[in-house]
């Protein structure tokens, strides 16, 4: 049986009783880092055996586990903060698990994503979750271009020292659109701000930017809603060219999607060829 155990984003009053009961019940725990998880552990009380599984040793020690929990054996597996597999390691080894009928159980608790989200203010009823952005620039445009047309709220995790210029193409493509920033959740310094991209820059550039960093990016506003049926092609390209900034290959490349026909039925009337 392998137990995938949500533990605080960091207030430790978050723990739940059942993940306490579980961690004191496994054979052992698998821990993204042994040394971080084990202040948490010891609060609770918590002895059992740790050792290390992270998105460097993942490879190397999944057999070991399988075979543990093939032979029985009852396992733990927690991250440095919040819900494991959630842009942490362990979504692998549950992969495995089932491919290999181990039964997995999910013990929930704390997610720094659903956390920001519930207080943004942005509709929670359509979301999409994209866990740490692209770092590389190239990657990084094409990645918030696509999130523009999207109708429902993005989450996603930054870095305090990159999340700027994620601000700055914001700002650049969608300089109305509404954002909010989650910093610290569930700490002594947390703190939400929401605004645009120009006003969150210069909210930022004067106060210290440190700990975890969720990013939400509100939906599409409604009125921006178009009728494809109406256009031809060239028309709807030429549309998602100005509305949103892109370049012409990515704007052929959406419309395709939009429409739902192959990307090279919008290229060869665009392009030609």
């Amino acid at each position: 049986m392998l137990y995938i155990v949500a533990t605080p984003i960091g207030n430790l009053g978050d723990m739940t009783f059942r993940a306490v009961e579980v961690l004191n019940s496994c054979d052992y725990i698998l821990c993204e880092d042994t040394r971080h998880s084990l202040p948490l552990l010891k609060h609770y009380g918590i002895h059992k055996p740790r050792k290390s599984y992270h998105k460097f040793s993942e490879a190397s020690k999944l057999l070991k586990v399988i075979e543990d929990l093939q032979s029985g054996k009852t396992i733990a597996l927690i991250s440095d903060a919040g819900t494991p597999g959630i842009s942490d390691p362990g979504s692998r080894l549950v992969k495995n698990c089932v491919q290999e009928n181990i039964p997995v159980i999910s013990i929930p608790g704390p997610c720094a994503a659903v956390a920001a989200l519930t207080c943004s203010g942005f509709d929670t009823d359509r979301f999409q979750f994209l866990g740490f952005l692209p770092r590389k620039s190239g990657e990084l445009q094409k990645t918030l271009q696509e999130i523009l047309t999207y109708p429902g709220t993005t989450v996603c995790y930054e870095s305090p020292h990159r999340l700027l210029k994620v601000l700055e193409i914001l700002h650049q493509i969608i300089p109305e659109r509404i954002l909010a920033v989650a910093r610290e959740l569930t700490k002594k310094f947390e703190e939400v701000r929401r605004g645009t991209p120009q006003e969150l820059i210069d909210y930022w550039k004067s106060h210290p930017l440190k700990g975890e960093i969720v990013l939400l990016i509100s939906g599409r506003p409604a009125e921006t809603t178009v009728d494809w049926s109406h256009m031809s092609p060239l028309e709807h390209v030429t549309y998602l060219e100005e509305a949103y900034g892109i370049s012409r290959k990515d704007a052929i490349k959406l419309a395709a999607e939009q429409r739902g026909v192959p990307r090279r039925e919008i290229y060869n009337i665009v392009v030609g060829g």
